[in-house]
């Protein structure tokens, strides 16, 4: 696929940089949210964020907040454990890591304040092309109303229009090396924001034009 190659064709100083930038908006994100739960997964190759991503959005989380990875089932559908270092994180195949910790069950994404997903592109509705598992759209079906959805991109990864099945779930934002954050439903996207001593509360919305 194309816009493999093109990914796999980046200089790692470069994709290091692109990775970092990453970082530094969706942490930036996850401060001024500070959310009780997020859900994101371990970047694997030349995927957006690099594999210290994880690390990252942890040391990022308000106190008493958690992040969530997923397990990969049989099914091709994702079950959530958590994150808690480095530490925890062992091969699954193909390529991917993923937590040892106790599985929470596929509903654990419901109660994420912020979702963070992979995709090869997103388009300006929010569509986003998979790698064609079908698993974070069935994950993506069971997010709450109020969660911010964002999926990490590469420069040049957001475009004017996807082909979309009747089965795709959009997302709400994205976050790019050069863009950083931008949402995608020409609305601003209200999240309640969390005090930082009490994850889970009620707090006045932020909102994200």
């Amino acid at each position: 696929m194309e816009l493999l190659a093109r990914r796999r064709a980046l200089p790692v100083p470069e994709r290091a940089a692109a990775a970092a930038r990453v970082r530094a908006a969706l942490t930036d994100l996850v401060r001024r949210l500070r959310p009780a739960r997020v859900t994101a997964y371990v970047p694997v190759g030349s995927e957006p964020g690099g594999p210290e991503l994880p690390e990252a959005l942890r040391a990022a989380l308000p106190p008493g907040g958690e992040l969530l990875l997923p397990v990969l089932r049989d099914d091709l559908d994702l079950d959530w454990a958590a994150y808690t270092g480095p530490g925890c994180l062992v091969a699954a195949g193909r390529g991917l890591r993923k937590p040892t910790g106790p599985r929470l069950g596929r509903a654990a994404i419901a109660d994420a304040r912020l979702v963070v997903v992979p995709a090869l592109a997103v388009d300006r509705r929010g569509r986003r092309l998979g790698r064609g598992g079908g698993s974070y759209d069935r994950a993506l079906a069971r997010v709450g109303a109020d969660a911010l959805t964002v999926a990490l991109l590469h420069d040049g990864e957001l475009v004017a229009r996807l082909p979309a099945e009747p089965h795709d779930r959009p997302v709400r934002a994205v976050v790019s090396p050069s863009g950083g954050l931008r949402t995608l439903t020409g609305d601003s996207v209200s999240v309640r924001a969390l005090p930082l001593d009490e994850p889970g509360s009620d707090d006045a919305p932020l909102a994200l034009e």
